[in-house]
């Protein structure tokens, strides 16, 4: 799986005007860190309520806790009758995965591991293995039936959603704001963002910095933009790379889930923005696995999402392509 690329909080800490407060939620969750800042007319704590949040998506999504709905259909469990959220981002990953032709894919998980490149045992690999493991790859293989059990071309197919859960936790925290009147807020979960109206301190939209992949300074962002009513996710493998003895070109380690093969990228960091989080984390990840010229294309075709990528060039050198959506919300 791709990192994260960071994001930062570009905020200042000050009283707020027109009469508003601001309030602040932190911690962990997710096995990543989250911050949350919204203005209302008097101090508000929901952590009770964000603690919720967080407990049912582990409950439904994480592959961390024995117990957990995917944990226990990755083990065989075929009674298990999915939730509202499991089936949220299940759907989304599906329209992700054919929107990409299957460049994001949550089954890809068991290759990742034996490329050594996951948390899972790395394993010796020729060209009768990775065919034997693609046998378990490939989310089209997945489908939701009537009742929300969930069927598996192969029992052995193991699920993860980590590559969209940070996403829909965003998402998850913004529908519970909305729903308790919040009209100005910041979202961020393990560096994924969504925005809703301004920060209050300054009467100004948000803005958010996106990490320079080749900085040593990472406190200096590559960019900044203004966030909007707007879902912002970022993804990059820069940390993790070789580089060629001869050429000096570096390269970055993706696996492609279609052929199972390892490739060599040019892409080395993904900003992607949505009209949701999860949406915009799934693409991010996808971005970093498809060709440059195949991520160009779905975003001119498609004018729901906007993306900044970061990539090498035959070269050597770092350029960028964002698109038009992109370059308006960004700060020169």
């Amino acid at each position: 799986m791709a990192q994260i690329l960071g994001i930062f909080l570009l905020l200042c800490a000050s009283s707020c005007s027109n009469d508003l407060v601001e309030s602040r939620n932190s911690g962990s969750a997710l096995g990543t860190t989250y911050s949350i800042i919204f203005y209302d007319s008097v101090a508000r704590d929901y952590q009770k309520e964000i603690d919720s949040v967080f407990n049912a998506i582990n409950q439904s999504m994480s592959t961390y806790i024995p117990t957990s709905d995917i944990s226990r259909i990755n083990a065989g469990d075929t009674t298990v009758i999915v939730d509202a959220m499991f089936k949220e981002v299940f759907e989304e990953s599906m329209k992700v995965y054919t929107q990409t032709n299957g460049h994001f894919d949550p089954t890809v998980g068991v290759l990742v591991n034996a490329w050594g490149f996951g948390p899972g045992k790395q394993i010796a690999l020729d060209s009768v293995k990775v065919d034997s493991l693609l046998a378990y790859v490939g989310f089209n293989k997945l489908k939701l039936n009537i009742d929300n059990t969930l069927y598996k071309a192969n029992a052995n197919i193991v699920l993860d959603f980590n590559a969209i859960a940070k996403g829909y936790a965003v998402d998850r925290i913004a529908a519970l704001l909305d729903q308790k009147k919040v009209e100005n807020y910041l979202v961020e979960v393990g560096g994924e963002l969504v925005a809703k109206g301004e920060n209050k301190i300054k009467n100004k939209s948000f803005v958010v910095g996106i990490d320079d992949p080749v900085a040593n300074d990472r406190s200096v962002p590559a960019a900044k933009v203004h966030l909007v009513n707007k879902a912002l996710a970022s993804s990059g493998n820069y940390r993790h790379f070789r580089e060629d003895p001869v050429t000096g070109k570096k390269y970055v380690h993706t696996v492609d889930p279609i052929t199972g093969y390892t490739k060599n990228s040019n892409v080395i960091g993904v900003s992607v923005l949505a009209n949701t989080c999860a949406e915009a984390d799934a693409y991010a990840t996808a971005f970093m696995a498809m060709d440059l010229d195949e991520s160009m294309q779905l975003l001119l075709a498609d004018k729901n999402i906007d993306a900044y990528i970061i990539y090498i060039t035959v070269n050597g050198e770092i350029s960028h392509f964002k698109t038009d959506g992109f370059s308006k919300i960004m700060i020169e």
